[in-house]
């Protein structure tokens, strides 16, 4: 059965998300640089931007950091399987990998991994510290699959 609950997404019309399409291209973007974008007034883009931030679809404006320009080198995505017994403690366990200062997203899954870990490091070594004796070696732990980052694509704006 179709899920026919409304969303306040549902009333966006190609206005506000031309302001969202634009805002994710250039967060830094002016009010008056936003409007001439979208082709609206700036008092309508601004009361606009109001609106979408107070109904939660702007949930924040931040910077965008390469990791490399910091001196971490060396990309990869963790998967982890955690134990059965240890399915109770998710929130906490997901609250410890965000604290981890190699992490840059955490994501919980659904299927046979239960978190995917975006990390940046210095290096190979780092790396190898940070999943064998940092990660894997929690008793929670049942398994990990690291993959390295070669490149990333550019991110897609619609």
């Amino acid at each position: 059965m179709p899920d026919t609950e409304s969303s306040p997404y549902d009333d966006l019309d190609r206005i506000d998300r031309a302001i969202l399409a634009e805002l994710e291209r250039d967060g830094r973007a002016s009010n008056a640089d936003l409007a001439r974008r979208v082709g609206v007034s700036e008092s309508t883009c601004h009361k606009r931007m109001r609106a979408l931030v107070s109904s939660g679809a702007v949930v924040g404006f931040r910077a965008e950091i390469d990791p490399a320009a910091l001196g971490l080198h060396l990309e990869a995505l963790i998967t982890i399987r955690l134990q059965a017994h240890a399915r109770g403690g998710l929130r906490r366990f997901q609250r410890e990998l965000e604290s981890l200062p190699a992490t840059r997203h955490v994501y919980f899954l659904a299927g046979d991994r239960d978190f995917l870990v975006h990390v940046a490091v210095r290096d190979a070594q780092a790396l190898r510290e940070l999943v064998a004796d940092t990660i894997s070696v929690r008793e929670e732990v049942a398994g990990t699959t690291t993959s390295l980052i070669f490149e990333h694509a550019p991110r897609r704006h619609t």
